[in-house]
């Protein structure tokens, strides 16, 4: 798990998973969005996790999350098609 800081030294509030080969269910990570929100960060919990691939949702704060499930890349920020993130 890693702990982001901001330059200024402020704090990431999540406690992030980068790492693909110790990902479990339960862990938040940050994934991307294909597409047009490329650029933007967000963070998702890992609902299951697969020898080639993630489902995860959208951290909402909610245990379980509230929101659909979308399949993402087993990297260290999981990439979900933009049509599943908008689902």
């Amino acid at each position: 798990m890693m702990n982001m800081t901001s330059d200024s030294g402020e704090k990431c509030p999540f406690d992030l998973n980068f790492e693909p080969d110790t990902f479990k269910a339960g862990d938040l990570v940050s994934y991307r969005v294909e597409g047009t929100m490329m650029d933007m960060p967000f963070v998702g919990v890992l609902v299951e996790v697969h020898n080639d691939h993630v489902m995860l949702a959208h951290w909402d704060g909610n245990t379980p999350p509230a929101g659909n499930v979308m399949r993402g890349t087993k990297v260290d920020r999981p990439v979900v098609s933009e049509a599943d993130a908008l689902k």
